[in-house]
């Protein structure tokens, strides 16, 4: 039978490296063949632990979805290899070389991607309260994997790594310093697997590897982050993914005091307030209308003065940041907007350029239409390129684990 494994070792040798972003109810992998890059299996695993949990798996042009019994992490990984080989996509577990997890929080313990060993997943077990929302469900992950992919090369690729090369007076808060000796508290940054992308596809494309850019991720989440030379100066996120600026249902940059008093208002403990401003606020709860922004810019176009409003404060609040770092940098040559929002939506990056038109920068209406393409959308006579440059932290995920398959 000719199925997908004999189409790439026909070529030649073939290695397979799957990456994994695990969370506490959900498991999504996708399956790369290296020497192409290309992806030959993407897919999830949801509701673990839940009533109503399934798979879907999209693999050469087809697409599956089952409900599955799935009580545990374990019966996802076990399903997931089981599928693997019944849908011909490998023989055998033997045929993935590695498997890359994404790891939201390293602190500064992690400065680069690391083989997880089980002294490493005993170490994030200690750092689950720095990312509680996060390392919980990837430790999971990694104990499943290693307990199926037994003698495959495991890899830990962290999105605050990217950020350990910001300097003491960007990276620390002016609170009392053994906060931070003591406790930790400083600004580790996130996204940093989507910024590091973005950072080689823009070495390629400008052919060389100094250079100043700023970086915006923008999504669900969204950061900015500025770069020099291909690596992070300083980034909008901070001790949590929450601060920055303003994103779908995060609040962004808000006055700590407002926590307190918003406790004592509503009768809420410090967790619940900390939760509307992870899940009910930004873009949602400005609006009050959607946390989406195709839906919030049609309630614009409508006359909806509170989406308008709260379109106008989102664009702001990024530009603000861009004028920031293009200060820090002194001087930019590239800005590249990623994410589903960054690569997207047409509108919104217009308006961020506009906004920054008095830094000499002018974007092209027409090219500006491009959506999910590497496309260069300023003038020639712009003072700043600007880019769209669609994020794939699966992909730099898989790059991170060949490396160390190959060291």
């Amino acid at each position: 039978m000719y199925n997908i494994y004999d189409r790439f070792i026909e070529g030649g040798v073939t290695m397979f490296v799957m990456t994994i972003n695990s969370g506490n109810n959900s498991l999504d992998f996708t399956l790369f063949e290296m020497s192409s890059e290309n992806v030959v299996a993407t897919g999830i695993f949801d509701r673990i632990g839940l009533d109503g949990s399934y798979c879907r798996i999209q693999y050469n042009n087809q697409k599956i979805q089952e409900e599955l019994e799935l009580l545990n992490h374990d019966d996802a990984v076990n399903l997931l290899q089981e599928k693997l080989v019944s849908l011909e996509i490998i023989r055998s577990a033997y045929d993935i070389t590695g498997i890359g997890h994404r790891i939201v929080q390293g602190i500064d313990r992690y400065r680069d991607s690391v083989v997880i060993t089980d002294d490493v997943i005993n170490d994030l077990e200690e750092l689950k309260l720095y990312a509680p929302l996060h390392n919980p469900g990837e430790i999971l992950g990694m104990r499943a994997v290693k307990k199926v992919f037994p003698e495959t090369l495991s890899v830990g690729v962290f999105d605050t790594a990217y950020h350990q090369t910001m300097r003491e007076e960007e990276f620390l808060y002016a609170v009392p310093f053994y906060w931070y000796k003591d406790y930790g508290v400083r600004k580790y940054g996130f996204h940093g697997t989507s910024h590091k992308f973005v950072s080689e596809t823009m070495k390629d494309l400008l052919g060389k590897e100094s250079f100043k850019l700023i970086s915006c991720h923008l999504g669900n989440g969204g950061s900015v982050c500025a770069i020099k030379d291909m690596k992070s100066v300083d980034v909008s996120m901070g001790f949590s993914p929450l601060t920055g600026i303003i994103m779908e249902t995060r609040s962004g940059d808000v006055d700590p005091f407002i926590i307190p008093y918003i406790m004592e208002r509503e009768g809420k403990n410090a967790g619940e307030v900390l939760d509307d401003l992870n899940k009910v606020s930004g873009v949602l709860g400005l609006s009050e209308y959607s946390s989406d922004l195709d839906e919030l810019l049609e309630a614009c176009n409508e006359g909806n003065e509170r989406a308008i409003l709260t379109k106008n404060k989102y664009v702001r609040r990024i530009v603000d940041y861009i004028a920031q770092y293009y200060v820090l940098l002194d001087g930019v040559d590239a800005i590249a907007f990623s994410g589903s929002v960054g690569e997207e939506n047409v509108s919104i990056r217009r308006d961020i350029c506009e906004k920054l038109s008095c830094l000499g920068i002018k974007i092209d209406l027409d090219k500006n239409q491009v959506k999910n393409d590497v496309l260069k959308i300023s003038t020639d006579d712009s003072s700043i390129d600007v880019y769209v440059v669609p994020a794939n932290d699966e992909l730099m995920i898989a790059r991170e684990t060949m490396k160390l398959i190959n060291r």
